[in-house]
């Protein structure tokens, strides 16, 4: 599979992914879709709502990475659907070991809460990120959209969780770099006090109680990539 084709992105206007859900001439390659979360609703709702379009040949599904792994080996999806939290394993995570599994597959990753920004999805090897709130015709235009080379991201989307400021922000990248109080210190010119300090306040806002928390909660609304 090629990579991003022009590096369309959904909010193009001229690519809309609800009239890519339709289609699928007897001419055109069909898809093979994989779909990877933890929820057995969710399997059913994407295999019910993937398998009415005339361009999927096939659509399995997997509740963890050991099962994602094991489908992408036998039948080369061309497309793999990627909650951000499958059960305790992390999307991104699983992305990667699936694009280095399979090359060809294009991953597109799920949520229907969290959020992943571009540029951390790009860096696991994603294709593009949706919500599992859009309507049916915009998440099959999406699927089709990765499975032809294009891209499905939101550019100017503005990450969701709380403000920060932006020496909370530095801090939080710092904690995120496994430096410690110490290093935050001495790497921003603070005393250890004042970075507890804000680290407290990141721990509040974040709603999490400790550095692990906070790092993952992070990266799925998009606060770090």
């Amino acid at each position: 599979m090629a990579g991003a084709v022009g590096g369309a992105d959904v909010t193009t206007p001229d690519v809309n992914p609800s009239r890519l859900a339709t289609g699928g001439g007897s001419n055109e390659r069909r898809l093979r879709v994989l779909i990877v979360d933890d929820h057995e609703v969710v399997h059913w709702g994407f295999r019910l709502m993937l398998g009415e379009q005339p361009w999927v040949e096939r659509c399995v599904s997997a509740r963890n990475a050991a099962e994602a792994l094991a489908l992408t080996r036998r039948y080369e999806p061309h497309v793999a659907l990627v909650d951000l939290f499958v059960g305790q394993e992390s999307g991104a995570e699983i992305c990667e070991r699936l694009r280095r599994e399979s090359p060809s597959t294009n991953v597109l990753m799920i949520s229907g809460a969290g959020r992943i920004s571009p540029n951390a999805a790009r860096a696991a090897g994603a294709a593009g990120f949706i919500s599992k709130d859009w309507p049916a015709a915009d998440i099959a235009g999406a699927v089709r959209m990765v499975g032809l080379g294009m891209t499905v991201f939101r550019p100017h989307e503005a990450p969701a969780g709380p403000p920060l400021s932006e020496r909370e922000r530095e801090v939080l990248e710092a904690v995120a770099s496994g430096a410690t109080n110490r290093e935050i210190a001495e790497r921003l010119f603070l005393s250890p006090h004042t970075v507890k300090e804000h680290t407290s306040t990141l721990y509040r806002k974040l709603g999490v109680r400790n550095r692990a928390e906070a790092v993952q909660k992070a990266q799925r609304l998009g606060l770090i990539s």
